[in-house]
C-alpha cells in the first residue's frame, strides 16, 4: 500500500535506470504519463483528498506558525508536552507548505527530484503526527498515573531525546520511501498507524478514567489542574478518532477491494482524513488556551468558535515548568 498513490500529487511510478552493460531481456515500455495514476475516470476520492489539502495551506500553516510562535511566547512558564507540540506544529507546517510545490510539479515542472521531496514530505507526515501524539499521551499518562515517577522525569533533557529519537525514526521512513522497491514496505504504516492509534486511544481512556475518579469525595467537581489535562486529553481523543479511525479501519482490509476501488477511492479517501491533522491538531490547542497572545478577544472568537465561555471566567493555570 504506498501512501496516496491514487493522488493528482502523485507522478507515476520512475523506473530505476539499468547499467548500460546489462544483459537481460527486459521490456523497456515506459506506460504513458497520466497525473491520475489510472484513476482518469475515478476522480472523486481524489479530488476529496486534493480539498482537504487546500485547507490546510489556508487554514493549516497560518495556525500551526501561530502555535509555535505562542509556545515561543510562553517558554519561561511552559509544560512538559510543549517541545511535542511545537515539533508537532513544525512538522505540520511543513508538510502544509508543500502542497503548492506539488501542484506545481504536477501542472509545470514535472521534475523527478521535485517529485522526491514531495515523497518525502509525505512519509515525514505518516510518521511524525502518530509519534508525536503518541509522545504526548504517554508524558501525560505518566503525569496523571504516575506523578512520582512524573516529578523525576520532568528535565527537558528525557524530552528532547524522546524527540530525536521520533526524528530519527520519521527521517529513516521518510528517506526509505523516497528509495522504494523495499518488499511489504507498505504495511510498515499499516502497523505503525495500528500500533500508534491502540497506544493513544487505550492511553487517553485510561487518562479520562483515573481523573473522573479524582475527585475529592462529595464533590462534583474536578481540581482545575486536573479539569485542564482533562480537556487537554479528551481534545487529543477526538483528533485521534477523527483523523486517525479511518485510515485504522479501511487500510488492513486492503485484499477485500478491488484494486482500482482500493487506489482510487479507498486510499485517497483514508489518507485525507489523516492529511487534514494538519489543520485540526493547531486548532484544538488554539482553542483550549483562555488568552492567545498576538491575537483581540473578537479575533479568537471569530476564528476558534469552539472555545467556551467557561473558559473565560477560568484564570490561566500552567503546569509546572519542565
Amino acid at each position: 500500500m504506498e501512501r496516496n498513490v491514487s493522488s493528482p500529487l502523485i507522478l507515476t511510478f520512475f523506473s530505476t535506470q539499468l547499467p548500460l552493460n546489462t544483459t537481460a531481456d527486459i521490456n523497456a515500455t515506459v506506460k504513458p504519463f497520466s497525473v491520475f495514476d489510472g484513476c482518469d475516470h475515478q476522480v472523486e476520492g481524489i479530488y476529496f483528498d486534493l480539498t482537504l489539502q487546500c485547507i490546510n495551506i489556508v487554514v493549516g500553516i497560518p495556525a500551526n506558525l501561530l502555535v509555535i510562535a505562542i509556545l515561543i511566547h510562553n517558554r519561561k512558564e511552559p509544560t512538559t508536552s510543549d517541545i511535542f507540540l511545537g515539533c508537532l506544529a513544525f512538522m505540520d507546517a511543513y508538510f502544509s507548505a508543500m502542497t503548492p510545490v506539488s501542484f506545481l510539479n504536477l501542472h509545470h515542472w514535472q521534475s523527478k527530484a521535485v517529485w522526491s521531496a514531495i515523497k518525502f514530505s509525505y512519509g515525514v507526515k505518516d510518521t511524525s503526527g502518530p509519534l508525536f501524539l503518541s509522545c504526548i499521551c504517554l508524558d501525560r499518562f505518566v503525569a496523571v498515573l504516575f506523578p512520582i515517577m512524573f516529578g523525576q522525569l520532568k528535565h527537558i533533557k528525557y524530552r528532547l531525546n524522546l524527540s530525536m529519537l521520533v526524528f530519527c525514526l520519521t527521517f529513516a521512513y521518510s528517506g526509505a520511501k523516497v528509495v522504494g522497491g523495499l518488499p511489504n514496505f507498505e504495511k510498515v504504516f499499516t502497523g505503525e498507524i495500528l500500533a500508534a492509534f491502540t497506544w493513544m486511544a487505550v492511553c487517553n481512556v485510561c487518562i479520562l478514567r483515573a481523573l473522573k475518579k479524582s475527585r475529592g469525595a462529595g464533590k462534583n467537581e474536578m481540581h482545575p489542574m486536573k479539569q485542564k489535562a482533562f480537556k487537554m486529553v479528551l481534545s487529543i481523543l477526538y483528533i485521534i478518532v477523527f483523523n486517525y479511525l479511518p485510515p485504522v479501519v479501511l487500510f488492513p482490509f486492503e485484499d477485500y477491494y478491488s484494486p482500482d476501488v482500493f487506489r482510487c477511492y479507498v486510499q485517497p479517501v483514508g489518507f485525507a482524513f489523516l492529511n487534514i491533522s494538519s489543520t485540526i491538531q493547531p486548532l484544538v490547542y488554539l482553542s483550549r488556551l483562555e488568552k492567545v497572545p498576538f491575537l483581540s478577544d473578537t479575533c479568537v472568537k471569530k476564528c476558534c468558535t469552539c472555545v467556551s465561555a467557561e473558559n473565560n471566567k477560568t484564570p490561566p493555570i500552567h503546569d509546572p515548568p519542565a
